[in-house]
This record gives structure tokens, C-alpha cells and sequence, in this order.
């Protein structure tokens, strides 16, 4: 079966999801595209979006109509040479409707599981339950006489497991786009043993043509991305409960110190108590259910999880990608309290933003935002200036910096010690490209 053949009936299994919904509109402009071309005139282009929320559906369409209007207005010139013998497109607005009809045209709205029946193709996007994943893929591939093959976008289950308890040998493969799939460029690609090389080759044509950089991660539970993400979310944590405890402060400050030294000492896109409401509260205390089990030599848990969880508060995104309040409370970007867990309230920044920074002390002169420094061919040498600042300095804020930076190099190590990552450029890949950090975890700057 050909590349296009392949892509004649696809299925995307949890569509209306934030993950699905960018796998569907990624994989509709990809078959339309297809469909588009004359070698493929006449040949029927079919994208199962499957979801149990009607309403998710509703709202997916409409998503997909306001994204596909932006792909098209970026390839005009190409569209028109695909439309070049249609005579009643002539005016830019009228081909790029014509384009999002022909997208949406691939596209078919279900509720029910047996629409991916007859495909060749399934992306599995639903919550990251390992028992959901196998129910659902050994139903399809009972009822399915295609053979078809498995793309899941897990970020935490081994892709070994899957392919064994829903019995599809060779046939999974993990696929792992970051959130978001439309914007992120990144892909975790895992294998298993079984894995055949036309899935292999498949996928990474498939990348290709989407222009996503893949890195191969190895089959262990959470991957490079989370592995890496979890361990450092839990020492982000363990640190806050320290300082809180050798302060004698309430947790809330502490949550706030960390915060501040994680995205602004370590010039990072946001601090990572911020990243961990981003994901979501209870999807890193889920993934690190799922991992802990696969560990011997250290616990993948958190007691304040569990606490905030107990709370109530759970972080994450609305469907309209706005941020949920979790250890932080924002209006709109912007940060404006701190959950306190022992009252159970949000307490103001403003209230002991002034005191705690006086305990972390003064940043460098030498200090560099995230934003500015992210894409700067020079930010090599500039970094290593701010760094060797902070560790001459015997401020809170920059010690904790310092310490913490070399933690998060010693679990990327540790990725490649264990076979987890097979190089350290790897690691530092996904943590550039899917985490958009200015520069890899395994560094010199804190030696």
C-alpha cells in the first residue's frame, strides 16, 4: 500500500480533544491535499473524526473551518496553480473557500467507534489511559480486516504494552505530537521491537510532509519529554516545601520564589509551577501513576498533587485554550495569586510579592528574558555571561538557580544512562523544541 493509499480512509479516535482536533486538522489538509493533486482525481479521501462528545464535534468543525482559512491564505499561490482550471475561481477569497470546502469535504463527524472499521490508518488521541487505549484499538482491530496500522500520541505508556494486551505485533507505533499540534514542530517517534519498517517509513514521511522534526525516543514509560518534564516538576516541588520549611513561610511564598526562579533566573517561557498547571494538575499526577510503576530506583509521586487534587484544583486549559486556575490564578497571561493549601484561597501577589524578592536578593545586571534571548544567534556566549554570574552570587534566588540547573542536567543524564534517550542531543532536543527552552538541559552553564 502507497503513501496516498494509506491516507484514503484514516480514523482519529478522540477528535474533539485539544491533541486530536490538531491531529485531524494536520492529517485533513495533508489527504486533501492529496486529493488535490491529478495523479489523484477521482480517488475519495476519507477522515473519520471520532468523538463521543457531539457537541466537542460541533465545536471541532467550526475550529477546523477558522484553522483551515489561515493554512490557505498562507498557500494561495500554490492553490491557485492547483485551481488553475477552474475558471470560476478568481479572486484570492474565492479559492481559499473552495480550499475549505474541499478540507472539510474530507472530514466526517461520528460518534460511533465502527466508522474506523474500514480504515487503513487510526490516530489514537484519547486520555492517557492505558486500559481506554487497549480496549478501544483490540475493538477496532477485531472489526477491522485492513490490518490497519496504530499511531498513538500517548506521552507515557509504553508503546510495548499496547501493541502486546491489544495484539496488534508490529503494527502500533508511537506517535507523540506536543500540544500544540498544529504549532509545536516536534514528534516523539517510538518503536517497539515488532515494530515493521513500512510503519517506520511511514511515519517519518508522514512527519515530513508536516514538517515536524522527529526524535526517536526508546520505549520506556513517559518517553524523553515527560521523563524529563516529571522529574523536574517534582523537584520543583520539593524545593518549594523546603524553602517553606527553612523559612518558617507560608507554602504559597515558597510556590511563588520557585516559580520566579524557574522562569526568570533559569530563562524559561514560564516557571514550573505555571507548566504544571499548563498540562493540568491531574494530568501529571496521572502521568506519574503511569510511570512510577516502571521506576525502581526513585518515587515518581507527590503528596501536594495529591493535596491540590484533593482540593479541587486541577489546573489545565479551557476549550478555548484559555488557562485554568491551578497553583497559580491568572487573568488572561498574566499571574495575579497564589493557591494557598492550608486556607483553601487564592492569595494576592501583591500582598508578599515585595518581601520574597527581597529574600531571593537582586538578579545580575547581567539578566536576560526568555523572549528576548530565545532565537538569538549570540545567546550562547550571553547565557554563559548571566550564569557565571549567578554562581558568583551567594543570593537565595541565584543559588537555588544554580542547583536547580544542575539537577535538570543530571535527569537528562540519566534519560541516556537508562537507555531512555540513546544520545544526549536527543534530550536536549525535546526541551528545546517541545518545551521551547532557550537551551538544553545538559549543559555547561552551572559546572
Amino acid at each position: 500500500m502507497t503513501y496516498e493509499e494509506r491516507l484514503q480512509n484514516v480514523s482519529v479516535l478522540g477528535a474533539a480533544g485539544k491533541m486530536g482536533s490538531g491531529i485531524l486538522l494536520l492529517t485533513a489538509v495533508e489527504m486533501a491535499d492529496l486529493s488535490l493533486l491529478p495523479e489523484n482525481k477521482g480517488k475519495s479521501f476519507v477522515l473519520n473524526a471520532i468523538d463521543v462528545s457531539p457537541e466537542g464535534l460541533s465545536g471541532l468543525m467550526k475550529y477546523l473551518r477558522d484553522q483551515v482559512r489561515k493554512v490557505a491564505e498562507k498557500k494561495t499561490v500554490w492553490l491557485r496553480k492547483v485551481y488553475a482550471d477552474r475558471d470560476d475561481l478568481v479572486e484570492n477569497y474565492e479559492i481559499i473557500d473552495e480550499y475549505i470546502f474541499d478540507v472539510l469535504n474530507v472530514v466526517r463527524p461520528v460518534t460511533t467507534m465502527s466508522a474506523a472499521y474500514s480504515s487503513n490508518l487510526i490516530f489514537e488521541a484519547v486520555s492517557e489511559n492505558r486500559a481506554l487505549k487497549v480496549k478501544l484499538l483490540t475493538d477496532i482491530d477485531t472489526n477491522n480486516g485492513n490490518s490497519p496500522w496504530y499511531f498513538t500520541n500517548t506521552s507515557s505508556v509504553p508503546i510495548g504494552l499496547i501493541e502486546k494486551e491489544a495484539n496488534l505485533e508490529g503494527r502500533v507505533i508511537g506517535f507523540h505530537f506536543y500540544n500544540p499540534p498544529a504549532v509545536q514542530r516536534l514528534v516523539e517517534l517510538i518503536k517497539t521491537d515488532k515494530t515493521t519498517e513500512d510503519v517506520i517509513e511511514f511515519a517519518h514521511k508522514y512527519a515530513k510532509k508536516l514538517r515536524k522534526i522527529i526524535v526517536p525516543s526508546n520505549d520506556f514509560a513517559g518517553f524523553i519529554g515527560n521523563g524529563h518534564f516529571m522529574r523536574d516538576a517534582l523537584h520543583g516541588m520539593k524545593e518549594a516545601e523546603t524553602l517553606a520549611s527553612e523559612k518558617d513561610m507560608p507554602l504559597y511564598k515558597a510556590i511563588y520564589m520557585i516559580n520566579k526562579i524557574t522562569q526568570d533566573y533559569l530563562v524559561r517561557p514560564m516557571g514550573i509551577f505555571q507548566l504544571i498547571d499548563y498540562v493540568g494538575i491531574d494530568v501529571v499526577q496521572f502521568i506519574l501513576g503511569v510511570m512510577n510503576p516502571f521506576v525502581d530506583d526513585e518515587e515518581l509521586h507527590s503528596d501536594l498533587l495529591d493535596k491540590m487534587m484533593l482540593q479541587g484544583v486541577k489546573g489545565g486549559q479551557k476549550s478555548s485554550g484559555a488557562q485554568k486556575d491551578g497553583f497559580l490564578k491568572y487573568k488572561g497571561s498574566r499571574v495575579t495569586s497564589i493557591w494557598d493549601i492550608h486556607k483553601q484561597t487564592y492569595v494576592d501577589i501583591d500582598q508578599f510579592k515585595d518581601e520574597c524578592d527581597e529574600i531571593l536578593g537582586d538578579l545580575p545586571d547581567s539578566v536576560v528574558a526568555w523572549k528576548s534571548i530565545v532565537r538569538n544567534k549570540k545567546k550562547d556566549d550571553i547565557l554563559t555571561a548571566f550564569f557565571n554570574d549567578l554562581k558568583s552570587s551567594d543570593a537565595l534566588g541565584s543559588v537555588t538557580a544554580v542547583n536547580y540547573g544542575r539537577r535538570s542536567k543530571a535527569i537528562g543524564e540519566k534519560l541516556v544512562a537508562d537507555a531512555v534517550a540513546d544520545e544526549i542531543d536527543h534530550v536536549n532536543t525535546v526541551m528545546l523544541t517541545g518545551f521551547f527552552h532557550a537551551y538544553g538541559p545538559v549543559n555547561n552553564f552551572f559546572e
